[in-house]
């Protein structure tokens, strides 16, 4: 089984356990949001189904997925006669919940992008270090931070996992768009 589907069904970004941790951060950074943004909320990270990576080419794209049933069945459509633009709201608040692909747009980040990363507040160690590890997808993150000198291998997963808590709440509030692993980020 691939790593984007076995973070969709126990890790990470279980279907059920993510969207919800996301929808309490939306609650706590926003209020309530309407019945499209909780569609989105709850399908925003399908697209790592059958990803071979995470943090790779393939898990990069996952949003596109999610923005496509966004645009296909929440985003307003006028017909070809009409004056007013057609609205993409909900496709771009799925597609650039990514720093990157906001980036590669030349757009900023949405709404999205910050609830999910504040969702930690809802995820403690005791039940995301598990998922992380059956799925395998921690080596991944683990790496990555490694590779940028942000971390060092020989810290427990346990700190790992306080660190990057720590960095994405901070990230969260400060709307820090800045790629991934970057010193400082």
């Amino acid at each position: 089984m691939k790593i984007g589907t076995k973070s969709l069904l126990f890790g990470a970004h279980q279907f059920i356990i993510h969207p919800i941790t996301v929808l309490l951060a939306w609650v706590k950074l926003y209020g309530l949001p309407n019945w499209k943004e909780c569609i989105c909320i709850f399908i925003h990270d399908l697209g790592y189904y059958n990803c071979e990576n995470m943090e790779g080419k393939e898990g990069l794209n996952h949003p596109r997925f999610g923005a496509m049933i966004a645009k296909n069945y929440l985003d307003t459509w006028k017909n070809l006669y009409s004056v007013e633009p057609m609205s993409w709201k909900y496709h771009d608040l799925c597609l650039y919940h990514s720093r990157s692909l906001a980036a590669d747009f030349n757009e900023s980040p949405s709404a999205l992008c910050w609830a999910d990363k504040l969702c930690v507040l809802y995820d403690p160690w005791w039940f995301y270090l598990p998922r992380v590890i059956l799925s395998e997808e921690i080596h991944e993150y683990r790496a990555e931070a490694t590779k940028a000198g942000l971390i060092t291998p020989d810290m427990s997963n346990r700190e790992w996992y306080k660190w990057a808590r720590e960095r994405m709440i901070r990230k969260a509030y400060a709307q820090d768009a800045r790629p991934p692993y970057i010193e400082g980020s």
